[in-house]
């Protein structure tokens, strides 16, 4: 039976890099412009949505953003097995339009790191942030992750992985070979860039 008044949903998937990962996407913007990441139950207070899917015993970690959720599930479940009750329990908790992020959780519980060029940043940290937001930042949405700037020091740039781009064999590659080398060559004040620990 088709509900009148209420869109309908369609999610699909999409694997990530990260084998313990997958995005699943919307038709609609679950949080426009914004990102945010729940590693454990614990973060994930601001949104009703990962509380609830933090309730399967499979699911580790979630990540919001724009029109996708990436999921990262426990290393003994199998994606097969899992998709489809996720799949269905997504397309149901939006077509009822029901809340994805509570913004005042989230003021609360807002981390330091961004990629928004602020008027107190050094020269060299507005083109670190430059360089993430229009390098970086397309290629690991696509991947089902984000990186954001935490912090420069001495020529040693943070940043903080999220999403599928967290805990990912693939991401220090993508960190020292893709990110450190182009910042090295675009930005010489850069020498090294390292993940915050976790």
């Amino acid at each position: 039976m088709i509900k009148t008044g209420n869109p309908i949903i369609s999610i699909y998937t999409e694997m990530t890099p990260n084998p313990e990962t997958m995005k699943f996407v919307a038709n609609k913007l679950l949080y426009p412009g914004k990102s945010i990441d729940f590693p454990d139950e614990a973060s994930a207070k601001p949104s009703p949505l990962a509380i609830e899917l933090f309730s399967f015993p499979f699911i580790r970690g979630v990540f919001i953003m724009a029109n996708f959720i990436t999921l990262t599930k426990t290393s003994e479940t199998d994606w097969n097995d899992i998709i489809p009750t996720v799949k269905a329990f997504l397309k149901e908790y939006l077509e009822d339009s029901r809340p994805v992020i509570n913004e005042d959780e989230v003021v609360i519980t807002k981390s330091t790191a961004s990629n928004e060029v602020s008027a107190d940043d050094t020269d060299v940290v507005k083109r670190i942030k430059e360089l993430l937001e229009n390098y970086v930042k397309p290629a690991v949405e696509m991947d089902g992750g984000a990186i954001q700037f935490k912090d420069y020091e001495n020529g040693t740039v943070t940043l903080m992985l999220q999403g599928s781009c967290s805990g990912c064999p693939s991401s220090m590659i993508t960190l020292k070979a893709g990110i450190e080398g182009m910042m090295k060559r675009m930005i010489p004040e850069v020498k090294e860039v390292v993940a915050e620990a976790e």
